[in-house]
């Protein structure tokens, strides 16, 4: 039997702050200990041999409801994140991309982002994309919008192609946490993808639970709607 081939893995990074309340940390300290965890495994991707992109669900539109010094915590953290992984971008061959409306961050970090894109540009050994103030609806109605502005019509094809990813169909979700809901994450690439639902919370998942769970996509039949 031929083994499926993952070349787009997307993760919902979930359990960060039920991490730091089960060891008595602040919320803070279980994102931080989440933005580790992420580098550990965007260099794990880098180095797998058929991973070609990961797709990271860092920042939804859903979490501006949080307490505002969470929120001005996570920002920040979200540069130096950036600010420190550059070197590791470089070091690992990996191409920075960021997807969702970043015109909502503050002029620095808009700035943080579009550098290390920049950057990072002609790197080829893996995309690893933050999604950051993005949610599925939202890129939808904005790709929707795109198509006309641009004067075209709305198809499938005309909507794939101006979303955030265009045709960057997901082969397999992760999702940390034991939560099994997809929170309004890349409603449209997910159409066919295989999901994964794990009980570790985010900052206690591993290279090698991420690869026992390939292991098992691998052994998957899929069938795109055929039979």
């Amino acid at each position: 039997m031929n083994k499926n081939r993952l070349k787009h893995l997307a993760i919902i990074m979930d359990g960060n702050g039920r991490w730091a309340e089960k060891h008595g940390y602040k919320r803070t300290k279980g994102h931080e200990r989440g933005a580790e965890v992420t580098r550990e495994i965007t260099v794990f991707c880098a180095n797998h041999p058929t991973i070609e992109t990961v797709t990271h669900y860092a920042f939804s539109t859903e979490n501006w409801k949080r307490p505002k010094l969470e929120v001005e915590y996570l920002m920040k953290l979200l540069d130096r994140y950036l600010k420190k992984e550059l070197k590791t971008y470089q070091e690992e061959n990996i191409r920075f991309m960021a997807i969702g409306d970043i015109s909502a961050f503050s002029r620095k970090l808009q700035e943080r982002i579009s550098l290390t894109t920049e950057l990072t540009k002609e790197n080829t050994r893996l995309i690893q994309i933050l999604a950051l103030n993005y949610g599925g609806r939202d890129e939808i109605v904005r790709a929707a919008n795109r198509v006309i502005e641009g004067g075209g019509k709305i198809t499938e094809e005309s909507l794939g192609a101006a979303l955030d990813t265009p045709y960057q169909d997901i082969d397999l979700l992760v999702r940390t946490s034991g939560e099994q809901r997809l929170s309004n994450y890349l409603l449209w690439q997910l159409s066919y993808s295989e999901f994964a639902f794990t009980p570790t919370l985010w900052p206690d998942f591993t290279t090698d639970e991420l690869a026992s769970i390939i292991g098992d996509f691998e052994k998957r039949k899929r069938r795109f709607g055929g039979v």
